[in-house]
């Protein structure tokens, strides 16, 4: 799925990527993208197997994890350890980094904006435009985008309304407009435009 969807399942700590998903009212983190970012592990889930039993199995403790299903390398979506903005503070203290500290701050940095985005929804869609204003995009086709995410919110909102809930409901639907359009589901459209990454979002990368 793109657009709205696919932007709130990323955010960015030092130019890394962290899959995360809203669940039961708040965001929860992958785990496994944490560890990798506080470690520099080539192996991170290796890695969170051995701070998962150390921590928290061989000491009987309750765990502050959840499994939920996210977006993986393959584009399938498959259950990953991840945790809430409480359990993510206790996960860093967990592992011994040189990040962990600058890590903290943009936990909390995060948690600021997501309650000021609330408070104020307009903050968001300020915070998109820059985000593509960084990226280098003309003004006229960040316009463009803005309106098109906001009608994409408007259809999915549709769809929800009529008890669509699962995301691979949303990604068939959303697989046929782009045929009945462009005569390519989005995988098809992303691999004519060359887009290799799972996370990399198609409508980013299309022209008017």
């Amino acid at each position: 799925m793109v657009d709205r969807e696919s932007q709130k399942r990323l955010i960015v700590f030092q130019d890394r990527k962290i899959r995360r998903l809203w669940y039961n009212n708040e965001w929860f983190y992958s785990v496994v993208d944490m560890v990798e970012v506080l470690t520099d592990s080539p192996t991170p889930r290796q890695y969170w197997g051995k701070v998962k039993d150390r921590e928290f199995i061989q000491l009987e403790l309750s765990p502050i994890w959840v499994q939920l299903k996210l977006l993986a390398e393959d584009e399938k979506l498959r259950y990953t350890d991840c945790v809430n903005l409480k359990s993510a503070f206790r996960l860093v203290q967990s592992i011994t980094s040189k990040k962990a500290e600058p890590f903290k701050m943009w936990l909390a940095e995060v948690g600021k904006e997501r309650i000021e985005e609330i408070e104020n929804p307009e903050l968001a869609q300020d915070r998109v435009k820059e985000y593509y204003e960084l990226k280098g995009y003309p003004k006229d086709w960040i316009d463009k985008r803005l309106r098109g995410i906001a009608i994409r919110q408007d259809l999915t909102d549709e769809w929800k309304f009529r008890d669509v809930q699962e995301e691979k409901d949303f990604a068939i639907l959303t697989n046929e407009i782009s045929k009945a359009t462009f005569g390519k589901t989005v995988g098809e459209y992303k691999q004519f435009k060359g887009l290799q990454k799972p996370n990399q979002n198609l409508r980013d990368h299309m022209s008017d």
